[in-house]
This record gives C-alpha cells, sequence and structure tokens, in this order.
C-alpha cells in the first residue's frame, strides 16, 4: 500500500553522512505504519543502519556505493522483524539488540542471531560519533536513542509518532487524532505512555536529548522533523517535563 514517502527502499540524503530509507507500511495492531530506517556513515567508513527496513537488490546495491554495512541496530522490542534479511545480504554485519528485543523475537519464533547487547553508552565503533542512551522508566518499552553529532541529528524510533493525516487511510484518521499523534502535535502514543510509571526516569532521558541540542529529529514513523529538534522535544515531552519541574 502506498506511504506518502514515496521512493521507497531507496537511500535519501539527510546531511553529510546520513541518509534516510522509507520502507514499506507494516501492519501494527491492525493498522498499517509507515517504516523509516536511517544509515550513517562512520568516520572509518563503515556504515551503522538503525531499524533496518525492507532489503531489495536495489536498495542493496546503493549502499555497497556508500561502504560496507557493519552495524545493524534493532532499537527496541518491536523495531527487528528485517535484521535478518540485512544479515543474509551482508554477512560480516554485527546486529546489536536493545533491551528486550531477544526475547521479544524469541517469544514470536523468530530465530535471529544478536551478536551484541545495546547499552546506556556509546559502543566502541561509534563513540565520540554517534552518543546513545536507553530510555529508561518503562517495563514494557526500553528504547535506544542515538545522536549522530556531525549532522546535530536525534535518532528515535517509537517515542515520538507523527502522523500526517493526508498520508494515512481516511478509517485511520479519527484513531490517530484521539491517540493525540496527529502531525502538528506529535508524541508518545498513549499506551506507551501509560507504560511509563517513572516519569522521573524518562524526564531525565529527554532532558539528555534536549542538551545534545538536536536541530532534526527522525523517527520511524510519520513525519520526521527537519528543523528545531530540541524545541520539538520539549513540545512533544511538555506534561513529562512539567511534570519534572
Amino acid at each position: 500500500m502506498p506511504t506518502g514517502y514515496e521512493p521507497l527502499n531507496t537511500l535519501k540524503p539527510v546531511g553529510e553522512g546520513i541518509w534516510l530509507i522509507d520502507g514499506p507500511a507494516i501492519r501494527f495492531y491492525g493498522l498499517p505504519f509507515s517504516t523509516r530506517a536511517t544509515v550513517v556513515r562512520l568516520e572509518n567508513g563503515d556504515l551503522w543502519v538503525h531499524s533496518p527496513t525492507r532489503m531489495t537488490e536495489a536498495l542493496k546495491a546503493e549502499l555497497v556505493a556508500q561502504g560496507p554495512v557493519r552495524h545493524l541496530i534493532a532499537p527496541n522490542w518491536i523495531h527487528y522483524a528485517h535484521i535478518a534479511d540485512w544479515q543474509a545480504a551482508f554477512p560480516g554485519a554485527q546486529a546489536w539488540a536493545a533491551p528486550g528485543v531477544a526475547a521479544r523475537a524469541a517469544s514470536k519464533g523468530m530465530e535471529l542471531r544478536f551478536d551484541h547487547d545495546l547499552g546506556p553508552q556509546a559502543a566502541a565503533p561509534w563513540a565520540g560519533q554517534i552518543e546513545q542512551i536507553i530510555v529508561e522508566g518503562s517495563a514494557v518499552h526500553r528504547e535506544a536513542v542515538f545522536f549522530h553529532i556531525a549532522s546535530r541529528t536525534l535518532i528515535l524510533t517509537d517515542l515520538i509518532e507523527n502522523f500526517e493525516p493526508s498520508k494515512i487511510p481516511l478509517w485511520m484518521r479519527p484513531l490517530v487524532w484521539l491517540a493525540g499523534i496527529t502531525d502538528g502535535d506529535g508524541k508518545m502514543p498513549p499506551d506507551m505512555a501509560f507504560s511509563f510509571r517513572d516519569k522521573a526516569a524518562l524526564a531525565e532521558a529527554v532532558e539528555t536529548m534536549i542538551a545534545w541540542a538536536p536541530e532534526r529529529i527522525v523517527l520511524a514513523h510519520g513525519r520526521w522533523y527537519q528543523g528545531d529538534g530540541a524545541a520539538e522535544l520539549r513540545r512533544a515531552f511538555r506534561r513529562t517535563l512539567r511534570r519534572r519541574a
């Protein structure tokens, strides 16, 4: 089905050494969600891929032209579905899993190989180039968040969803509006927000992201923010930050 972010499965430049890949829609709770990966070229030329989307031969050729794919990032417990396809396409790549990913995949009967766990600090291959934290506060959703220093790009997955009404089916628009994740005021979906019982831990993570002073914010679902990144964080998490104050 169309996502509104065509062309799909191709590299789209964001800044120097960083690209997006808009992928096909997936069904989640019966709703069509657009998907998006982020690719960063590290200083040594290796490619780092966040939340890999569908692999195609044409996309593989584009990636090979930019450098060797070495790191595949599964940033949270619901973003890992295409890891195996990318491992098959790039046998030399290492797969990195956020907390809860391996257990979730196993519960779904998927035999995935993860080479490393993601922790609260940047892993050695990208230390000094990409900042990293694990957002705590929920027993369900623990998301690895990244900040590409050179392009000042914050890379989120599901902590903010920002659906453009014109790009989703008519029947889905009232549901997105009721959830409060319509473009113009995109934010954390309510079911996820409810799972964050430790609001202080969430606020601390948001304050860390704001302190990075991002210019851009890449999201997995919906319109991403091409400017005023720190202001968008303050807006999206205003209730959380208000409690912190």
